[in-house]
């Protein structure tokens, strides 16, 4: 396929560069980062879309995606798909679908899950929002870039499965963290909490496939001194995507919400930046009962 793709960071790069792999010839533009090897570099992002079977973005953040939107999609054949992999609001999503349906372009909106492991080893899982049509024109490109595809519904469901996974993710990382500092002050070793927890009804993904403890499970961002697999500020951002997304639909969250406030503290004040997400783990540790 003639393939666009903007924002070419940590993760769209190497998204773009499985792609080539593949024999797709793909076209890029990004403000600052480098074009990944055999992506062909365009001037400004309506260059990069101009003429493309699909246009795939991957952006910060709703109101980038926006400003990219329009930018790109009247320059877009008709029946052509854009392809957004940001994890946006679901607001945003539905928006950029809108107007892209009124250009006769179709949309989907794919955000991943996977980190840039994922999307290095073309392994990610992507949450689909659109039609069908549009689903199956992309589907050999998530065959490429990831393991696993979910058609969740029309657009902007990929935006709303996506928080909602991460909703339970950050909880779930957060209880798995208090849990194993508690264990610490208790006198239980962390190695027998794991085997204990790991086979029984506390298992989890955050404790059995990417426990926050060092040296203990498989190997995870905690080996290898807390450098983020997923950032924490990025658990952040999709927390309170999701406490967004809660008030704007009337859903009682506590558990949603108190999470966002406590990535809020360790990012914000307690130098958590920069950090993995799991490095809330030496947080509770360095705490005591508030």
């Amino acid at each position: 396929m003639k393939i666009g793709f903007i924002g070419l960071g940590n993760m769209g790069a190497p998204m773009a560069a499985n792609l080539v792999k593949a024999g797709h010839q793909v076209t890029g533009f990004d403000l600052a980062a480098p074009m990944p090897e055999g992506v062909t570099k365009a001037a400004t992002a309506a260059e990069a879309a101009k003429g493309q079977e699909v246009v795939v973005t991957m952006l910060p953040d709703g109101s980038i995606l926006r400003a990219v939107a329009a930018d790109i999609l009247k320059g877009m054949d008709k029946g052509a798909v854009h392809l957004d992999c940001s994890t946006v609001d679901v607001d945003s999503a539905r928006a950029v679908a809108d107007q892209a349906a009124a250009l006769g372009v179709l949309a989907v909106d794919a955000p991943v899950s996977g980190g840039v492991g994922g999307a290095t080893a073309g392994t990610l899982t992507f949450m689909a929002g659109g039609s069908e049509d549009a689903f199956e024109k992309v589907r050999p490109l998530f065959d490429v870039m990831g393991q696993k595809a979910v058609h969740c519904g029309p657009s902007g469901n990929g935006q709303a499965a996506k928080i909602c996974n991460n909703m339970i993710l950050g909880a779930t990382m957060i209880a798995t963290c208090e849990a194993f500092a508690l264990a610490d002050k208790l006198g239980l070793a962390r190695d027998k909490m794991f085997d204990v927890v790991s086979t029984s009804s506390g298992y989890s993904w955050t404790m059995n496939a990417y426990c926050p403890a060092p040296g203990i499970g498989p190997k995870s961002p905690a080996d290898n001194d807390y450098k983020p697999g997923f950032a924490a500020e990025l658990m952040l951002k999709d927390l309170r995507l999701s406490q967004q997304a809660a008030e704007a639909v009337d859903a009682d969250t506590p558990m949603g919400k108190r999470a966002a406030d406590l990535y809020a503290e360790y990012v914000e004040q307690e130098g958590g930046r920069g950090m993995d997400f799991s490095a809330m783990l030496p947080r509770f540790v360095k705490r005591g009962r508030s």
